[in-house]
């Protein structure tokens, strides 16, 4: 994998100007379609509202960000995320994700913490996983790797290893277990074995 993925780079590039959001409905909806453009061509952050299956290009249409995509933005001096008009700090940011999403702030470190190892994170609902991840992006290539995360608060249970497992192989894909502890995220790989 790169050291430097292209996408950070370019970010950090745009850092000159902060991109502004406003949050309905539990999405970061970015109005200038320029900007949201930008940040999906470089990066694949966010989606342009109503393409199913967008191609890394520009877009005359809004764009969503997940709260996910949002607090990582925002972390980076990217995004400024409003409600109603008003500037959000980030423990709002956190707390909206807290009551929208189950164990939130474990899966934003498994989000930060593959973002900043240059993968590409995206949403893994439709495989029966937390993310699916991607090394150049979605509709570039097949996510090779489903993530689920389990907090070290959470009990694990060997069906959750049995399920995750089959989902997985079952879309054929390699399948992992985020585990976060404290403020560090672990990674086991699991593939099955056929003899």
């Amino acid at each position: 994998m790169q050291e430097t993925p292209q996408w950070k780079t370019l970010i950090e590039e745009y850092e000159s100007e902060e991109i502004k959001a406003e949050l309905i409905e539990g999405q970061g909806i970015i109005y200038d379609h320029e900007k949201g453009s930008f940040l999906f061509e470089n990066g694949f952050f966010g989606k342009p509202l109503g393409v199913k299956k967008p191609k890394p290009d520009f877009y005359e249409k809004m764009f969503t960000l997940s709260l996910f995509e949002a607090l990582y933005l925002y972390d980076k001096g990217l995004l400024i995320l409003t409600k109603g008009g008003k500037a959000l700090k980030r423990n709002q940011i956190e707390q909206i994700g807290k009551k929208q999403c189950n164990d939130f702030y474990s899966k934003f470190l498994v989000y930060r913490d593959l973002r900043e190892k240059g993968w590409i994170v995206r949403p893994g609902l439709k495989f029966g996983a937390d993310f699916s991840i991607y090394r150049y992006g979605p509709h570039l290539e097949h996510a090779p790797l489903l993530i689920n995360v389990f907090s070290q608060d959470k009990e694990l249970l060997g069906i959750d290893f049995v399920r995750s497992g089959r989902l997985a192989t079952s879309v054929k894909k390699k399948w992992a277990l985020a585990l976060v502890l404290d403020e560090s995220v672990e990674y086991l790989t699991f593939k099955w074995y056929r003899p």
